[in-house]
């Protein structure tokens, strides 16, 4: 999201123009709107790569289940568990992406614009997009939080679980609800960092791509994918470390004796270093980079476009209505 830079005093103004100022009377709903169609866009258009993701991080996997790449394992999943196997889960990712994404967006508008008058009296600050950033993380994670965890557990080969229902109430009765947050903890320890990185090389690249800060599809698309590309890569350990917590690999859990449900960052670490040593830290790195990429592309152009759209349909209509 970009926050515009001042214009000259004898520059006209027009709808366009205004879009990037974004002025204060642009309503929290205008964001809200933006950020939940993003969000669920972001989620579903690139959902069979996450799937496959989900199945590469996982420590033991079934011979059945080990895949050299991306695309030799969603050939394989969909000749032999059907074609609509990559997609398990998707419904339920569908229902938390899009509250969750508009708490993430409106917050993060809301956080930077005051964090940046603190800082930079107004400017676009880059430590108020790195904080502004972690802070919204805080809320989407909430949300979001048990929906990864069953998203997951569905993903998996095998999976047990006949469907979305199904797969709560088993869950819900034999962990109880402690376990759809058992790994809250680890989720916002990598994705602050993640959001953080995300934010400030979005923001970094528009400086140099779109530095009048106009709607630019291009450099929005372009920005969103680097910053997607890199924060993910980096991030990668600690994302399989939450794959293990939401999944509870039993047959990687049964071989280092770790008895009962795993929880805990620190553990999960360790457990992840023991099985795997350090290579196990990047398993999936390929998947995920190949899903965030484009995902962050799409979330970042489809939010940019309804900030867009939104705002200008706001404009006009409080032009006519001054007109009349």
């Amino acid at each position: 999201m970009s926050q515009t830079e001042s214009k000259d005093d004898d520059e006209p103004s027009d709808v366009d123009g205004d879009y990037e100022s974004l002025p204060p009377h642009v309503s929290v709903a205008t964001h809200m709107t933006a950020g939940a169609v993003a969000g669920v866009l972001e989620h579903t258009v690139m959902y069979p790569v996450d799937s496959v993701k989900t199945r590469m991080q996982s420590l033991q996997p079934d011979p059945n289940a080990q895949y050299r790449g991306v695309y030799e394992a969603l050939k394989r999943i969909v000749r032999t568990e059907g074609v609509f196997r990559p997609l398990r889960g998707l419904n339920i990712t569908m229902m938390g992406a899009g509250p969750a994404h508009a708490l993430y967006f409106a917050c993060y508008e809301r956080a930077k614009r005051s964090l940046s008058d603190i800082i930079q009296s107004g400017g676009n600050s880059h430590l108020a997009n790195g904080v502004a950033g972690s802070v919204a993380t805080v809320l989407h994670d909430a949300v979001m939080n048990p929906a990864e965890v069953i998203k997951q557990r569905m993903q998996m080969y095998k999976s047990p679980y006949r469907g979305l229902w199904d797969c709560v109430q088993t869950v819900t009765r034999t962990e109880g609800l402690g376990a759809f947050y058992r790994s809250y903890s680890t989720q916002l320890t990598m994705n602050i960092p993640f959001q953080a990185v995300h934010f400030i090389t979005y923001e970094l690249m528009q400086e140099q791509l779109n530095p009048h800060r106009l709607y630019h599809p291009g450099s929005h698309i372009v920005s969103g994918a680097a910053a997607g590309a890199i924060s993910a890569a980096i991030t990668t350990p600690l994302d399989v470390c939450k794959t293990l917590l939401n999944t509870q690999e039993n047959v990687a859990l049964s071989s280092v004796n770790v008895s009962g449900h795993l929880s805990g960052m620190a553990n999960a670490f360790r457990t992840v270093y023991r099985l795997g040593g350090t290579p196990a830290f990047f398993k999936g790195v390929q998947a995920r980079v190949i899903y965030q990429m484009p995902s962050t592309a799409i979330a970042w152009s489809v939010y940019e476009f309804f900030k867009y759209f939104l705002t200008k349909q706001q404009l006009e209509s409080e032009v006519g209505a001054g007109q009349v």
